[in-house]
């Protein structure tokens, strides 16, 4: 565990307006905390500074783990995770209702590590949209 200093925390979580940088879930009403995330862990020589870091929901940060690359199903390739400081979300996914839709390798492999479309994260994201929450502008 690598100690990112308060005003690093805060920086990391206004850059990502509060929101998950993977599947775009709001902090708003969600009781756990979201973690500050090593994009290339420390376990891999990462470091702990802007570039680095990233705001994940619980959820996502703990399916990512220590990993920067994982299987797409459809081509049985070792593909990267998305990477939120070097790739648009906008390329890699979009919103079909509640659901998030990998349109690239990388979008389709992160969907599935991330189990972004669990049944309890599409609940979660319909009483969001109820609540003007998702999909996020």
């Amino acid at each position: 565990m690598s100690y990112i200093p308060a005003s690093l925390r805060e920086f990391v979580i206004e850059r990502a307006k509060s929101r998950c940088e993977y599947c775009r879930f709001s902090q708003a009403s969600q009781e756990a905390t979201f973690h500050v995330d090593h994009i290339v862990p420390l376990s891999l020589d990462g470091k702990t500074y802007e570039d680095n870091l990233a705001l994940a929901c619980v959820s996502c940060s703990l399916r990512k783990a220590a990993r920067i690359l994982v299987d797409d199903s459809q081509t049985r390739e070792k593909i990267a995770l998305f990477n939120p400081r070097k790739d648009d979300w906008q390329k890699h996914f979009e919103w079909q209702g509640d659901y998030v839709v990998g349109l690239t390798k990388t979008g389709r492999a992160t969907v599935e590590a991330l189990q972004m479309n669990r049944t309890l994260v599409l609940a979660i994201r319909h009483e969001q949209a109820a609540l003007g929450r998702h999909p996020p502008q």
